[in-house]
């Protein structure tokens, strides 16, 4: 994702099309990013196949899990950084702190942002 989304220089988070998107925490171990990372891929395919099968309770389900993985990465609940600063996660690049930055990047049209 590095190479395809454009990363605030603090790490915190990556955007796509214009908004903030929190990064995992990278004080996770590769191990025990990787254990998140495939249950949080195990628990959208079980997403899906609620869905497919319209059956609303385990779709209910599927998506807690969806949820309880992404906080163990980092990426939802309680920032993983320390210095106080605010969580800006789905924000707009452009009404944040990071306009500046995200103003400055050499953008095409409709594909990722690579810095200028």
């Amino acid at each position: 994702m590095a190479n395809e989304y454009p990363t605030t220089p603090d790490g915190r988070y990556f955007v796509v099309r214009g908004r903030l998107w929190r990064k995992s925490n990278p004080a996770l171990s590769d191990t025990e990013r990787q254990s998140h990372v495939n249950a949080l891929m195990d628990a959208r395919r079980a997403v899906g196949v609620a869905l497919r099968a319209h059956d609303k309770d385990a779709e209910a389900a599927a998506r807690a899990h969806v949820d309880r993985a992404k906080h163990a990465l980092g990426e939802r609940g309680d920032v993983w950084w320390d210095d106080g600063a605010p969580d800006l996660n789905r924000h707009m690049a452009r009404n944040t702190p990071y306009a500046d930055w995200f103003a400055a990047l050499d953008r095409p049209q409709d594909g990722p942002a690579t810095p200028a």
